[in-house]
């Protein structure tokens, strides 16, 4: 909800991934799922689970971690055939990174099992699980996604189908939900009315049927991509194939999270039709052509300034060139118990190529400037290997506002561009200068706007969005008076 934490070092954390199965023939659908979370593991990394329904009933592996961290333990080994499985990576943004928040969620009803698996984050949660609370529901965990699976169990009461218990909560929802729910028989994909989040969906062998976050997941497994899961659109997966249902919700204009283009996604991913790795290099062009700078190289900070900054390169002229190693076996959320270890994370992580950037002017491309400590740590760095001068140039406009739509984007006095002006945030970064993408130009990523949500950069918010929460609002009910 409103105030969530940043990765020691400044990153924004990932949003999560979700992946899907549905096979019309018994198969071994273990080394599909996970094909497809290692495939988004760039999206959480805090936890991965897979459920697979089988004729022996439902097999489940789960754990705090990586996807291959988990999945190296022995119940994934003892994971049965089945003809559904559902799969999560999570980086969570209501609810502690704890095993009792690993998804996909399993919950036991009077009519079978149901398994779901959310990448997004709630508006209304709080409100939701308060009137649930007060009519005698029980919560497990401390996420929103626990809200959406009772909110569908309870319309499941009076529907004939999942589907239309699904369509009726959608009713009920506000806020960023991408879903893959899994019974016994059938799969379902489903993406709220404004679409924040991505969801697509493909053809594998054997005619399974798969619904996953990007399709750089489809391509890790050898599936076809079919299309976009549409927003406010229910797919269902089943013997016969995909089924859609698009009458529940009242059509909003599509909000795209942009950031999935910037940021979030991986560039061999195409999302709403749009190219990621594209995208960000029409950022970098959209930069090169705002403002004039006279420099000798261009580089990117890894991995998702590369691209901008060959976009950036194309369009000034200016020479592009590999300007950093990294270091392979340090993660994008490396975390360090003290400050000084947490700055000294970067020079771990990046280092500079001083052949490249020594008595050179440089343009230094990111993807996001958050606190400034990241970036100012780089900039150090590069001073150090000799570079003449230095001008960052952002491939985003700046932060002055939180997300409440799935983004790890603190409160208001968190963000470095909230508190002070461009070239106040340059001197305290030690930039020769500094400039960021226009929201403007944000809105032109993809050669087409069709509408994204750019909140966290003073857009508007496309909902209503609450007026006090925190990313752990619901560890509080757990806690028992002294």
């Amino acid at each position: 909800m409103k105030h969530k934490t940043f990765s020691s070092e400044g990153h924004l954390h990932e949003a999560c991934g979700v992946f899907g199965v549905y096979s019309p023939c018994e198969a071994d659908l273990a080394p599909l799922v996970y094909g497809g979370l290692f495939a988004l593991q760039h999206r959480g990394q805090e936890s991965a689970g897979i459920v697979i329904y089988g004729k022996e009933g439902l097999s489940a592996c789960h754990g705090m971690g990586l996807v291959s961290e988990v999945c190296g333990q022995p119940e994934y080994n003892r994971l049965q055939k089945g003809h559904v499985a559902c799969g999560h990576v999570r980086y969570g943004t209501t609810g502690a990174d704890s095993r009792q928040n690993i998804q996909p969620l399993v919950i036991n009803h009077h009519r079978g099992t149901l398994a779901l698996a959310h990448n997004g984050n709630l508006t209304n949660a709080g409100k939701l699980r308060t009137e649930m609370e007060d009519g005698g529901a029980v919560f497990y965990t401390t996420t929103d996604s626990e809200v959406i699976a009772y909110r569908i169990l309870q319309e499941l009461l009076h529907c004939s189908s999942l589907e239309e218990a699904a369509g009726r909560t959608m009713q009920q929802l506000e806020g960023a939900y991408s879903l893959v729910i899994g019974t016994g028989t059938k799969l379902i994909a489903l993406r709220d009315p404004f679409g924040f989040r991505p969801l697509c969906l493909g053809e594998g062998a054997d005619h399974t049927l798969i619904a996953a976050s990007e399709s750089c997941a489809l391509d890790a497994v050898g599936a076809r991509f079919v299309r976009d899961v549409r927003p406010g659109e229910i797919v269902v997966m089943d013997s016969d194939g995909f089924h859609s249902y698009t009458s529940f919700c009242e059509k909003v204009p599509r909000r795209l999270c942009v950031f999935e283009y910037i940021y979030f996604a991986r560039p061999d991913s195409v999302i709403d039709g749009s190219s990621v790795c594209l995208a960000r290099q029409q950022a970098g062009a959209l930069l090169a052509a705002q403002k004039i700078i006279e420099a000798d190289v261009v580089i990117g900070v890894p991995d998702s300034g590369l691209d901008a900054a060959l976009g950036y390169a194309n369009a000034s002229g200016i020479p592009y060139a590999i300007g950093f190693t990294k270091n392979k076996y340090i993660g994008r959320t490396f975390i360090a118990p003290t400050q000084g270890e947490r700055e000294s994370g970067v020079g771990m992580k990046l280092n500079p190529i001083r052949s490249v950037v020594e008595g050179k002017r440089v343009v230094l491309i990111d993807d996001s400037i958050v606190r400034g400590t990241t970036c100012r740590r780089i900039i150090e760095k590069l001073r150090q290997a000799g570079a003449a001068q230095i001008y960052m140039c952002v491939s985003a406009p700046p932060f002055v506002a939180p997300c409440f739509y799935g983004t790890d984007i603190d409160r208001a006095d968190h963000l470095i561009a909230n508190q002070h002006s461009i070239e106040e945030i340059a001197q305290m970064i030690g930039a020769d200068d500094l400039s960021f993408l226009s929201l403007e130009n944000a809105h032109r990523l993809t050669g087409r706007d069709e509408g994204f949500c750019t909140a966290c950069f003073g857009g508007g918010y496309p909902t209503a969005v609450p007026e006090e929460g925190e990313k752990n609002m619901f560890e509080k009910e757990l806690q028992l008076p002294v």
